[in-house]
């Protein structure tokens, strides 16, 4: 029976040890989450002429879900595009033509089961205090140099596409938590890394709320900084926090934003 965790009083009790250092405040990293502009009132005739332009000049893409005639999808789009028909058209059909060559359609468990066994990335059981779904990878057990990059990437867009099926009604976006416990330079892969932001951004536009890097150890910094430049607007979705600034006293960061961030209720 999974046991239900609000944030209550009755819960403090179990944190009395926590500390903060007084000398040492802890530093607070903000960043602002995109929303989609709202839809204009003839967001059905835009659809409807992106739906047409895209059988005109693209009628080889495939129709149906996340076809070139899917309303809602068109809609997200042009929600992205800030409603620009020819913009919506351009980036649309790059994602339908990508969905179609990766195969998205075609992931299951038993297709990525290989790099799945490896523990590496998994979807939460439960959403997180916003209501989203929440998508955690362990850096730690992430090991490009003996894992084919193929498995990788489909394993990640296995993730993003089971995530997003956990969306509850009226909700858009997921979290990703990166636990970076352990974190060596045999895990540092920017190759893939781009591969993710570059999924969220073209494939899977505004559906990434937030990015946790937690317990970020000194190595990781120098991964960050070569990174962060070609993450385009992500990079001000995400949050760092390091050892260097964690709880006297306290379980790890990593345990203490799992509790602050995922409700089970």
């Amino acid at each position: 029976m999974a046991q239900c965790l609000r944030l209550r009083p009755p819960l403090l009790h179990h944190f009395k040890t926590v500390a903060v250092r007084p000398k040492k405040p802890t530093k607070i990293f903000k960043f602002s989450v995109r929303s989609c502009s709202l839809a204009p009132e003839n967001a059905h005739k835009l659809v409807a002429e992106v739906k047409e332009k895209l059988k005109k000049e693209h009628n080889s893409l495939p129709v149906g879900k996340y076809g070139r005639d899917d309303e809602e999808m068109i809609l997200w789009f042009l929600n992205d595009r800030k409603f620009s028909v020819e913009d919506t058209v351009s980036k649309l059909t790059k994602a339908i033509r990508w969905r179609h060559e990766f195969r998205v359609s075609e992931l299951s468990e038993e297709s990525v089961k290989i790099a799945a066994e490896t523990g590496k990335a998994y979807v939460h059981n439960y959403l997180d205090v916003y209501g989203r779904p929440v998508l955690i990878v362990e850096a730690a057990k992430h090991f490009p140099q003996k894992q084919e990059p193929r498995e990788d990437e489909k394993l990640c867009v296995f993730m993003i596409e089971k995530a997003l099926s956990k969306l509850p009604a009226g909700k858009q976006e997921i979290l990703g938590i990166i636990d970076l416990r352990g974190f060596q330079t045999q895990n540092a892969d920017l190759k893939f890394l781009i591969f993710v932001f570059d999924a969220f951004y073209y494939y899977y536009p505004r559906r990434l709320g937030q990015v946790l890097f937690v317990d970020a150890p000194f190595v990781f910094k120098p991964v960050w900084q070569l990174v962060k430049p070609l993450l385009k607007s992500y990079a001000s979705l995400v949050c760092i926090r390091d050892n260097a600034q964690d709880l006297s006293d306290s379980p790890s960061t990593f345990s203490f934003y799992m509790f602050f961030c995922i409700t089970q209720c």
